[in-house]
């Protein structure tokens, strides 16, 4: 089954994103737990691409397609702009973190620990950040 969305990249459009994963994924019988840290992976990721590529930019848009099948969820961020290699991304030292009190800075190390897959591929005029999840008790729904 395929969902798709299509939002304007202003951050009040955040809330918008993660409804849309949590009832896109409602159907198909996965635990709560799963469906949380899922829909805060694709947050993150649409997060950070509204905030520091789009800089809150409303006139741009960002398209999300979720395709479930079989035990697989794929998430398809598509964007215009350039995307950040996630899979390149050196973790910072979470303990430095704390003790310097920054904040931010751990929201792509989560996305690596709840997503098994992420793919960047660039298309003919734009990119597609891929978030796959295996759900071994996943149904069609």
């Amino acid at each position: 089954m395929i969902y798709r969305f299509k939002t304007h990249c202003a951050k009040d459009n955040l809330k918008d994103i993660r409804h849309f994963v949590e009832e896109s994924l409602k159907g198909h019988n996965l635990p709560e737990l799963d469906i949380s840290t899922i829909v805060l992976a694709v947050d993150e990721v649409c997060a950070n691409l509204i905030i520091h590529s789009h800089d809150c930019d409303a006139s741009q848009e960002l398209r999300l397609m979720i395709n479930v099948r079989g035990n697989l969820i794929e998430f398809d961020i598509i964007d215009k702009s350039e995307m950040f290699n996630i899979n390149e991304y050196k973790a910072p030292d979470l303990e430095e973190i704390i003790r310097s009190g920054r904040k931010g800075g751990v929201g792509l190390i989560l996305v690596k620990r709840i997503m098994d897959k992420i793919e960047i591929l660039r298309g003919d005029k734009h990119y597609i950040c891929r978030l796959t999840k295996r759900i071994p008790s996943l149904s069609e729904g």
